[in-house]
């Protein structure tokens, strides 16, 4: 099969859809891949390293879209909806619940669209969005330790505290991946830290893993309404695969809130779980409403390409190989893959992002 890989072009987006590790795999395999050139620059990568690796170079993006199947990391943005064609594979993170636009172009090219973040293994767990979401978690709490400091808008407080002060308060929403990780990270960083979640059974499983250092909390909203204001960190960590995230934390709580305190929220690519919060850029992070700094980027594991790109291949890459080999038909070999097709033949076909386009089936 012909894969082509194009250059992302997300707001500071360096991440690249497979590495030249996985692309001599899938040449290796009796595959061809055209990668853009310099796809690759941002994650580390040369136009040398992927020939070495047995790919092609191509001159633009129109080149990498024009064969059967494309791997990237971000879902593709208006640019590149021209480039989309009937029967193509697309496999990348698509997040369709929160962007009815991208669904419906991709519902008119024809093009068979498989998601990441949907691909599901029989236990439930989401193989393909694992990797990003420890990395987003980790990530999550640098960012907000770094704007809760004075010159960027907090309210220049130290996470861990110093011997007399008080550390400061970390509240997570969501004890999956992204939380487990952010607490894992505010944890070490001396950080007081309460995760809520609504599966008792995780909360226990959270508690073999922290013991007395982090308090688990059942998510109620009157337990949430008590807690918040007094964060000094807010962490939105809440995934309904497939669907928008709900709206957990509303706009009056918000503004109890203490002036300067930091909320990340890293369900924003699904909606986001807080009311005020809204998608950012790297480039332009942040924006402060009701006094409280907002961090809403989306592709938060874009700002460690090096690391994350390698970390998704090797999640990604055996999936890809699926795909390469066997086309459509890796789909009935393969259950979980099968559960991350979201688009197909220009009809809606996941279930969740149905419930959520309603209006799509037909």
């Amino acid at each position: 099969m012909e894969i082509g890989v194009p250059k992302e072009i997300k707001d500071q987006e360096f991440r690249v859809g497979l590495s030249p590790t996985s692309v001599r795999v899938l040449s290796d395999a009796g595959h061809t891949v055209f990668v853009e050139t310099q796809a690759g620059m941002g994650s580390g990568f040369t136009d040398d390293d992927y020939l070495q690796a047995g790919g092609k170079i191509v001159p633009n993006a129109a080149a990498a879209w024009s064969k059967a199947m494309v791997v990237k990391v971000k879902e593709p943005l208006p640019p590149e909806y021209a480039y989309m064609q009937k029967g193509q594979l697309l496999f990348t993170y698509l997040h369709l619940a929160a962007t009815r636009e991208l669904t419906e172009q991709l519902m008119q090219a024809g093009v068979t669209a498989i998601a990441y973040e949907t691909v599901e293994l029989p236990n439930r767990s989401l193989p393909l969005l694992a990797p990003m979401s420890i990395i987003a978690g980790r990530l999550a709490v640098q960012f907000g330790a770094r704007y809760l400091e004075k010159q960027q808008g907090g309210r220049g407080v130290l996470l861990g505290g110093v011997p007399g002060v008080s550390p400061a308060k970390v509240v997570i929403l969501g004890g999956g991946a992204v939380g487990t990780e952010a607490a894992r990270i505010a944890v070490g960083m001396g950080a007081r830290v309460q995760i809520f979640d609504i599966n008792v059974e995780r909360l226990a499983y959270l508690e073999t893993l922290f013991g007395s250092r982090v308090e688990l909390l059942y998510s109620s909203t009157a337990k949430i309404e008590e807690e918040v204001p007094t964060a000094d960190l807010l962490i939105g960590a809440v995934l309904v695969p497939g669907r928008r995230a709900p709206i957990l934390v509303s706009t009056s709580l918000v503004q109890k809130m203490r002036p300067g305190s930091v909320i990340v929220d890293v369900a924003v690519d699904q909606g986001g779980c807080i009311e005020t919060l809204r998608p950012t850029s790297h480039s332009h992070p942040t924006y402060v409403e009701h006094g409280i700094v907002h961090f809403g980027v989306p592709n938060m594991p874009g700002a460690v390409p090096w690391t994350a790109t390698q970390a998704l291949n090797n999640s990604t890459l055996p999936y890809t190989l699926k795909l390469a080999n066997h086309g459509l038909q890796a789909l009935e070999m393969d259950e979980s893959l099968a559960k991350g097709l979201n688009v197909h033949n220009h009809r809606l076909v996941h279930p969740a992002v149905q419930q959520v386009f309603p209006d799509l089936v037909h």
